[in-house]
């Protein structure tokens, strides 16, 4: 049975329970716009929600639970280093919430419970608009607080969901709009109560109920809110002890030391998670999920020591399938060494994203595979450019990679890089070599059709028609993400990428258009005899290659069985 995070659902429904009573409170405010009726009718619903019994019973144990929750984990973190900016700034505003609106719940609820006054809008308007204007402030700074709180939170669950590129374009404007809408709102309300107030009758009407209050209510009330700011200083003065405590303890457990890539060493105390390791000796390791086991993005490969580790739980091990990852390949975030390990983040911190903790492609992982290779190269181009303004080279370099582009990627081809002016493609990324093979003769069709066009198009901008070399060749390689930084793109490796480079040179020696190999005709089940034929030395290789010169890509339209595609420009 696979292990569950308990503590992680039962943050995240809480805080989802406490973030739905915010939301309603703040459309609640938002009703000031349309009238202080409006609010008051809005007002009954929420309470007809939130102070029904199983509704304040939802409440208080979700507002229990989930502040239990966090004080939890600010209890296990072994130090402040390793917390994102944006993590530190969510802990920072949801500790101050209980603070900042402790006053206005109190009040409210108190004088209900207590006294048995209703606490509608003109109650609340009386006392944070007319007669303490700076707690009404307070509660508008309550409000961005735990509204921001709130929004980091969802933030924080949503991104890791493959839908929330396209989600977020609606919930940020929503995320803006809404608190905006409650702030304008209780300023628009509190206008109207002026207004309202200007009416003896209504003056009277409002003070009525509370002249048979208890004249120790206030009192009561400031003590009660008194008792709370010291009680929740006295939590967080509490846990801050208990880490003390905790870390004395630890270091009576021993230390381990963790090798990172070029030979640095860390110190920790046993118990310490790889993730934290790093963060406190000042080492970039990404995190997207902020350590708790979901984003995968803090995966690191293990070395030396591995044998000494427990074996991940469940849960781990769900997160790690997800992306495919080796048995050599632990979330860094979860493993707590307790004798010395060598370990290499695998994912740079700098460009680590959500989608990293989903496998988007097999292929991207690093594999063998028989694919397809072209590589095609303009001719005379570095001539043409000497003539010509930085703006036209641009130009027409733009057009042309534009139109190959389109060409190769129409014919189910990969753009692996633009070098210069050459493209390298790949083919046979997700089908087989037979396919991928088939695929590059038509995108290098398809390349000398978009080519005759473009010539056409530029003829104005041309002192004569561009011209292009195209070398196709098949094999086996790796394929993989490979590169750095922003600098990363799946590509292939290995011999046959060398040869279809080769090939591709040899375009000028045999002046033609397209050299292509015998094996991708071969695997492409493709009958290329009707065209030129040579037996070709390449450097490494013990045999020749035979291989097949094309005068025009054009020309393959018959042996791809492309002669009704329509009518094509004489060569």
């Amino acid at each position: 049975m696979a292990k569950i995070d308990w503590f992680g659902r039962a943050r995240l429904a809480s805080g989802l329970t406490l973030f739905a009573f915010v939301s309603m409170h703040l459309l609640n405010h938002a009703l000031g716009l349309i009238g202080f009726d409006a609010m008051e009718a809005g007002r009954v619903a929420f309470l007809f929600v939130w102070r029904s019994l199983p509704g304040t019973v939802l409440l208080y144990l979700a507002l229990f639970v989930h502040l239990s929750l966090v004080l939890s984990s600010i209890y296990r973190k072994r130090g402040w280093r390793q917390v994102a900016w944006p993590e530190f700034v969510q802990i920072g505003l949801g500790l101050s919430i209980p603070l900042l609106v402790a006053q206005h719940a109190v009040s409210n609820r108190g004088v209900n419970s207590m006294f048995g006054v209703e606490d509608t809008y003109a109650f609340v308007m009386l006392a944070l608009w007319d007669q303490k204007p700076h707690l009404g402030f307070l509660q508008c700074v309550a409000i961005l607080v735990a509204w921001t709180h709130g929004c980091m939170g969802v933030h924080f669950w949503l991104r890791l969901k493959p839908a929330y590129a396209t989600w977020r374009r609606v919930l940020y404007p929503a995320a803006i709009l809404l608190p905006t809408l409650a702030i304008v709102g209780f300023v628009d309300a509190g206008r109207q109560f002026d207004h309202l107030m200007a009416d003896p009758i209504y003056r009277e009407r409002l003070f009525a109920p509370l002249r048979g209050l208890d004249p120790s209510a206030p009192a009561r009330i400031a003590d009660l809110v008194d008792k709370v700011w010291v009680g929740f200083g006295v939590l967080l003065a509490t846990l801050f002890l208990a880490r003390l405590a905790r870390e004395g303890f630890e270091r009576r457990r021993g230390f381990v030391s963790l090798t990172y890539p070029e030979g640095r060493v860390v110190t920790v105390r046993t118990g310490t998670s790889v993730l934290e390791a790093s963060r406190l000796a000042g080492i970039s390791h990404a995190s997207v999920c902020g350590g708790r086991g979901r984003c995968s993005t803090c995966r690191v490969r293990l070395g030396a020591g591995q044998e000494d580790l427990s074996a991940p739980d469940e849960e781990e091990v769900r997160v790690l399938k997800r992306v495919a990852a080796p048995l050599t390949v632990r979330l860094a975030c979860q493993i707590r060494p307790t004798a010395d390990l060598q370990v290499t983040p695998l994912l740079a911190a700098a460009t680590a994203a959500a989608r990293d903790g989903f496998l988007r492609k097999p292929y991207t992982q690093g594999s063998e595979r028989e694919i397809a290779i072209l590589f095609a190269d303009l001719r005379a181009f570095t001539k043409f450019s000497e003539k010509k303004l930085p703006y036209d080279v641009v130009f027409v370099i733009n057009q042309y990679f534009r139109a190959m582009g389109e060409a190769i990627e129409g014919a189910g081809g990969h753009v692996d890089k633009f070098i210069g002016d050459g493209v390298m493609a790949l083919f046979g990324l997700e089908v087989d070599s037979g396919r991928g093979c088939r695929d590059a003769l038509a995108a290098a069709r398809g390349m000398a059709l978009a080519l005759t066009k473009l010539n056409e198009t530029l003829a104005n901008d041309l002192t004569e028609p561009l011209r292009i070399g195209i070398g196709i060749h098949a094999g086996t390689v790796i394929v993989g993400e490979m590169g750095h930084g922003r600098a990363v793109s799946v590509t292939a490796i290995g011999d046959a990428v060398n040869t279809a480079s080769r090939l591709e040179t040899m375009t000028k020696e045999f002046g033609v258009q397209l050299v292509v190999s015998k094996r991708v005709s071969k695997r492409a089940g493709v009958n290329l005899k009707s065209f030129a034929r040579r037996e070709i030395e390449i450097r490494g290789r013990v045999d020749s290659m035979p291989v097949f010169l094309i005068e025009n890509a054009l020309d393959l339209d018959v042996a791809l069985g492309l002669a009704d595609a329509g009518p094509v420009e004489a060569k």
